[in-house]
């Protein structure tokens, strides 16, 4: 059974690592880098921590370390963007991405958001058949990944 939980200070350590292996393991991903963010001290962990909803999964209650990460934040009113969503492979295929879904799903309607709104590289197609398979469907938006602007992002979108 996965445990999804919302992260808070003390977490900032598991955090910090679980966001550094998932850049190193998936770079053209993310719209932020490992070089930037291996830099970040426990200040900048507590800020992303109290700037965002994020979540942490872990495999069983008595885990102390995390298996996936998903954040959540408004920037359109109405509107709640899935940000940071990773797994790790040896979690993949476990149910631990729909979980990180449904715990930000959940967050989000508590804001009165009625969409829910993430970006994904167009190659990935693992995470966007995961994202289809929680009924996620493409907007037609595209954008570069801030990271690498010679990766192209695509937006989806489900009713919350």
């Amino acid at each position: 059974m996965v445990l999804v939980r919302t992260a808070v200070p003390d977490d900032w350590e598991a955090l910090r690592d679980i966001r550094l292996a998932a850049l190193w393991d998936a770079p053209e991903a993310f719209g932020s880098t490992y070089a930037e963010q291996v830099k970040f001290t426990r200040d900048d962990w507590l800020r992303r921590i109290a700037g965002t909803s994020t979540f942490l999964a872990y495999p069983d209650e008595a885990a102390t370390e995390p298996i996936g990460l998903a954040g959540g934040f408004i920037e359109v009113p109405g509107v709640a963007e899935l940000i940071s969503m990773w797994v790790d492979p040896k979690a993949r295929g476990l149910g631990v991405g729909e979980a990180l879904i449904d715990a930000v799903a959940n967050w989000a309607s508590t804001t009165q958001a009625a969409t829910l709104h993430l970006w994904v590289t167009e190659s990935n197609k693992p995470a966007r058949r995961l994202y289809e398979r929680c009924g996620f469907t493409p907007t037609g938006e595209r954008q570069p990944l801030p990271s690498n602007l010679g990766i192209e992002e695509i937006a989806m979108a489900r009713q919350l």
